[in-house]
């Protein structure tokens, strides 16, 4: 055995102090010390009680479990499903007999497309290929990066957990694929501008279609799209072209007002000036059906006593004309000169 003067000297990594530290064949002669307490007949029964106590702590550290109020627990046991657990706590076989996985059946989950929520705690809900999995192609030919999120609930936990392998990344893949189908059915401007409703509603319905048939025991609540852009190369053109069009709307909305502005004005004048002409015919035709009326009624009476009839009429001529004459001249058909009197109106009135 190596002094601490020797040690020291050869500078070994005890050397450090005053302190001599151990070298190898202390090292290797304390634990021959220990193994030969250890097989002795004291030694192994405390190796055993200590084992069977920590095998107890193990067994009963793992015999009760807690569900939380928005799950429920699928209960296995070695492997084999056994039934469903309500929340609360409940207890198992320990040591890994029975298994309990919790499923959160009451729980709104969501899987986001093209962008990543911060701090997600589903490592499924983010997503894998923001820029990969939002760049589709139109019906159109066109290129566009859509964003979407889908929101979904499990149902039957025992199809999620035992009837698909990886039943959540095989919902985002169902997601895609029917994303890519529905866009590509449509041209940019629908989906851009009028088209995302029937978007939403087409997909949403063909996703939950494809997770009933591969039994995946989700049910999809909602599927919503959120930004949509034209690729980043043409992005500043596809501006230029958006503006362009909400100016052509400009222009149309403003001469729409106009026309409304205009024509309305124009149908009440065309309307009036119908009304009034409507109003002078059933005058002008009232007024021939009284005249005619009044001359048959005459006609009667000129045939029953024609002189009578002839002087009514001629004295009747004479009161609605001569009120409209200012000067008069009266001539006696006796008389071979006029009359003295000329200007009756102008002594009218006057004392004789």
């Amino acid at each position: 055995m190596l002094s601490p003067d020797d040690n020291g000297r050869r500078g070994g990594p005890w050397s450090r102090g005053t302190r001599p530290g151990p070298d190898l064949e202390d090292l290797l002669r304390l634990g021959q010390v220990h193994v030969r307490q250890i097989m002795s007949p004291g030694g192994t029964r405390r190796v055993i009680a200590l084992a069977v106590i920590g095998l107890a702590a193990v067994g009963a550290w793992t015999t009760y479990y807690t569900v939380p109020s928005d799950s429920v627990a699928v209960v296995q046991r070695f492997g084999k499903y056994l039934k469903d657990v309500p929340p609360g706590l409940h207890f198992k076989l320990p040591l890994g007999i029975d298994t309990a996985t919790i499923v959160p059946v009451k729980r709104q989950l969501k899987q986001e497309f093209g962008f990543t929520t911060p701090r997600a705690s589903d490592p499924y809900q983010a997503s894998r290929d923001g820029r990969r999995e939002t760049q589709m192609v139109t019906g159109d030919l066109n290129a566009a990066l859509v964003e979407w999120v889908i929101q979904y609930r499990i149902t039957d936990p025992v199809k999620f957990l035992f009837d698909v392998r990886e039943p959540q990344e095989t919902l985002r893949d169902v997601s895609e694929s029917v994303m890519r189908e529905v866009i590509g059915d449509r041209t940019v401007d629908e989906v851009i501008t009028i088209g995302r409703q029937e978007i939403e509603a087409e997909a949403l319905a063909k996703m939950q279609a494809l997770s009933n048939k591969y039994e995946m025991g989700i049910s999809i609540d909602q599927v919503q799209l959120k930004n949509i852009n034209p690729p980043e190369a043409v992005q500043a053109s596809f501006n230029e072209v958006n503006q362009a069009q909400q100016e052509k709307e400009k222009l149309i909305n403003e001469a729409r007002r106009d026309y409304n502005k205009v024509i309305p004005l124009a149908e009440g004048e065309k309307d009036q000036r119908v009304r009034e002409a409507d109003g002078y015919r059933l005058k002008r035709i009232n007024e021939a059906e009284g005249d005619v009326a009044r001359f048959n009624a005459l006609l009667a009476e000129y045939i029953k006593a024609p002189v009578v009839t002839r002087r009514r009429i001629y004295i009747e001529t004479l009161q609605d004309v001569m009120p409209g004459i200012r000067s008069k001249i009266i001539i006696d058909e006796q008389a071979r000169s006029i009359l003295p009197l000329l200007d009756i109106d102008s002594h009218k009135g006057a004392r004789p």
